[in-house]
Order: structure tokens, then C-alpha cells, then sequence
């Protein structure tokens, strides 16, 4: 708490003392402190670890850094605990300072920003980019080429969210603080952000979502015709035409639901 208060009066004051700000992302880096977290009554963000982050780049300077035979030129160092933490980290997977890896974690060439957390024994596949801020929950498997949007400013916002369990397929898109509900199936190419509407159409009358995936619902790419002066288009939408069934055997659960979509991973 009395950090907390520290980081938000140089916040508000402007003044830094950078062994302060370099003790808050070093509680980041190490998982002691997330930028959200669940509680019983939903998400909380915590605005003052968001202004930590965005006072820690103002205390930093470009510099040049080599981290294993690479040459880097930024701000921010990688992370380094791999082992320590029991990640499988494959080359050129890079994870920035700041972020967290949770055990069990593996993190192919891909990418993962400041402030993002990753709970354990989840997957981000090749070239999948997790952005600052992101919380990305246990089991979580983000298939090749995902893009998770990183959402830091303003601190108030809330990042996104994929909650345990939840599949991402090839190339899907989610940005804007969306959050995908536990155990949910996203289709490869889907694109999800806070004004594309989210469309269940499973029942006798449309129900439509914005900026939020329920749980354990399957989400395939959709259109949607919209009327302009020059004609009719199609606009981006996401369909929700399923529910994964509970099983205890989540691996099998996934299959099936794939398989029964015809959704390739």
C-alpha cells in the first residue's frame, strides 16, 4: 500500500525517484503484483501498477543490450528467469521485464510486452504477440500468429482478457480490452474489438454481445450487411454458433468441439 501511495503522488506531482518505480516493475516482473486481477465481483484493474509502467519508461534510456548473441536497442531488458520460474522459453521467443510467465508456461517465437501476465501451463505459439497489459489466464492456448492487443493507456482501461482455458485460433485478432470467458473456442481469423459485435445466433432470435465472450462459447468469423449511400457491404462480426461441452478431459473436450465446428487450428 505505501508504494501504491508513492507511485501515485509522483503520478500526480510529476516528480520521479526511480529506486521506487524500479521496485514496483521488479514486483511486476517476479508476479507479486498484476495490472488486473479477478475477485469475486469481477475484474479489478490496478490503476496505479499502469501508471508504475508508464512512470518506469520515463526513468529509462535507450541503450544498447545483447541478450544471447541478439543486439537490442530499447528501454526495457528481457526477462531472465526462465529456469527459476520453470518456462520454456524456444528461440527467438522474447518476454520483456516486467511482464510474467507463470510455470509451466511455454512461449515459442513469440512476444510478450511489459505488464502482460501469463498463468501457467499456457501455450503462445509461434509468432503470437501478447501486448502490454494483457492477462491471459491457465491453459490458455494462443495458436500461431494470434495478436492480443496491448491496452496501457489510460490506466483506468481495463486490458484484455482470456480467461483459463480458453483456445485462440490462427491469426485471430483481440484487442480494446475484450475478454474471452473461460473455456471459450475462438475460430482462427476471428477479430475482436470493444464496437464489433459479438452475435449469438444459436436461438430463434439473434442476442447480441459487445467487447465480452461468454464462457465456453464457440466463435467463428462472421459478416453482417449494413446499408450505406453508395450500396450494401459487409461488416466484420463474430458469430457464436456453439457451446464446448464440460468434460473433465479438456484436451478431448477441445477435439471434439474443433472437429464438430470444422474449426482448424
Amino acid at each position: 500500500m505505501e508504494l501504491a501511495q508513492q507511485i501515485e503522488e509522483m503520478w500526480e506531482s510529476g516528480s520521479l525517484d526511480p529506486a521506487r518505480v524500479e521496485d514496483a516493475i521488479a514486483l511486476l516482473d517476479a508476479g507479486a503484483i498484476r495490472v488486473a486481477e479477478p475477485t469475486t465481483a469481477g475484474w479489478v484493474v490496478n490503476e496505479w501498477v499502469k501508471k508504475a509502467i508508464l512512470l518506469y519508461f520515463r526513468v529509462r534510456k535507450v541503450e544498447p543490450m545483447d541478450v544471447g548473441g541478439l543486439h537490442f536497442l530499447d528501454k526495457i531488458p528481457v526477462k531472465t528467469d526462465y529456469a527459476d520460474r520453470g518456462v520454456r522459453v524456444v528461440p527467438p521467443g522474447v518476454a520483456r521485464y516486467g511482464s510474467f510467465l507463470s510455470e509451466g508456461c511455454v512461449l515459442m517465437p513469440g512476444y510478450v510486452n511489459i505488464g502482460a501476465w501469463v498463468g501457467p501451463r499456457t501455450m503462445v505459439d509461434t509468432w503470437a504477440t501478447v501486448g502490454s497489459c494483457a492477462q491471459i489466464g491457465a491453459d490458455v492456448h494462443l495458436a500461431g500468429g494470434v495478436g492480443i492487443g496491448g491496452v496501457l493507456e489510460p490506466p483506468q482501461a481495463t486490458p484484455v482478457i482470456i480467461e483459463d482455458g480458453a483456445f485462440i485460433g490462427s491469426r485471430a485478432v483481440i484487442v480494446e480490452g475484450v475478454r474471452i470467458g473461460a473455456g471459450a473456442v475462438i475460430a482462427p481469423n476471428v477479430v475482436l474489438s470493444a464496437s464489433i459485435p459479438i452475435i449469438d445466433v444459436t436461438g430463434p432470435e439473434p442476442v447480441e454481445y459487445r467487447g465480452e465472450v461468454p464462457a465456453r462459447k464457440v466463435v467463428l468469423p462472421g459478416v453482417r450487411q449494413k446499408e450505406f449511400p453508395a450500396g450494401s457491404y459487409g461488416l466484420n462480426c463474430a458469430l457464436i454458433v456453439g457451446e464446448r461441452n464440460a468434460s473433465t478431459d479438456l484436451k478431448t473436450s477441445l477435439n471434439d468441439v474443433l472437429r464438430e465446428f470444422e474449426i482448424a487450428v
